[in-house]
């Protein structure tokens, strides 16, 4: 597994290379606009040129975050509308700038099967719109309140229902943190087992193109997505120690995204793979 962080874009988007070389990163994640709100600068084509210059110079693959603000299945048709407009305007911003994924929490909706089509229907828009290499992956959730994506079901539900062509484009990032909060047992060898043989078997471990490698401030089936510095929460240092040495996942990009200390966290990962 690769393994990086979700750096700030501060100064501009390329300096996020410079600070992922600082926490002995591998790759990199990134906002490529204004996450608060729904108002995107233009991207500048001095600035692609840069961050696309970056890229090749560290060679990192790179993801993409998608605003907080987006939830493809809101029940608000306002909202809904400009959740798959600005879906849409950031995968367009990840094609310009070379990105490989831009991944994104699905939403919520009271109604599971009717917020599971919004949610398609809203991928397949954004897809046909922006045409090219980057794909879309469904983050997985730790299912508060009526938010969707906190089984697996649901995650390969919303995949299925998007557009033959298209699904080709639809994969998945599975956060640690959601997946135990939402009561995917992985802190043993056994839960671990058993959640990466459903995984493969509802949506298919060759879906999974990215991690969040995230602790839990929260226990097993908490529906609570609160990130804890790796090995300091709920998970504790084993799962962690189990999936950076997974070899069904080498050379997939895993982030950290905790509240600072990139560096730290991305070395203790580091410390647990075998050599």
């Amino acid at each position: 597994m690769l393994l990086g962080a979700h750096e700030s874009i501060s100064g501009g988007l390329s300096h996020a290379f410079e600070r992922a070389e600082g926490d002995g990163a591998e790759c990199v994640q990134v906002f490529t606009r204004n996450v608060r709100g729904w108002a995107a600068k233009p991207l500048e084509k001095e600035e692609v040129a840069r961050f696309r210059a970056e890229a090749r110079r560290t060679g990192m693959p790179v993801a993409a975050h998608s605003t907080y603000l987006v939830n493809l299945c809101a029940q608000d048709r306002v909202l809904r509308s400009r959740s798959w407009r600005a879906l849409a305007d950031e995968l367009a911003r990840c094609e310009r700038l070379g990105i490989f994924a831009l991944i994104f929490h699905p939403g919520s909706h009271p109604d599971e099967a009717a917020g599971i089509r919004w949610v398609a229907a809203g991928m397949a828009q954004a897809l046909r719109k922006v045409p090219g290499k980057v794909r879309l992956l469904v983050e997985t959730t730790a299912g508060q309140g009526t938010s969707l994506g906190w089984r697996f079901e649901q995650v390969a539900a919303m995949r299925a229902a998007v557009p033959g062509p298209l699904r080709r484009r639809v994969g998945v990032c599975v956060d640690t943190c959601h997946l135990f909060a939402a009561g995917y047992d992985i802190a043993s060898d056994e839960g671990y087992a058993r959640t990466m043989e459903s995984l493969d078997r509802v949506v298919g471990l060759g879906h999974v193109r990215a991690f969040h490698l995230n602790d839990s401030k929260k226990g097993l089936g908490s529906r609570v997505d609160r990130h804890e510095h790796v090995g300091e929460g709920a998970l504790g240092l084993h799962p962690f120690r189990l999936l950076v040495n997974d070899a069904r996942f080498s050379g997939v990009p895993g982030f950290v995204e905790t509240e600072g200390r990139f560096r730290e966290n991305i070395a203790v990962l580091r410390s647990l793979v075998r050599r």
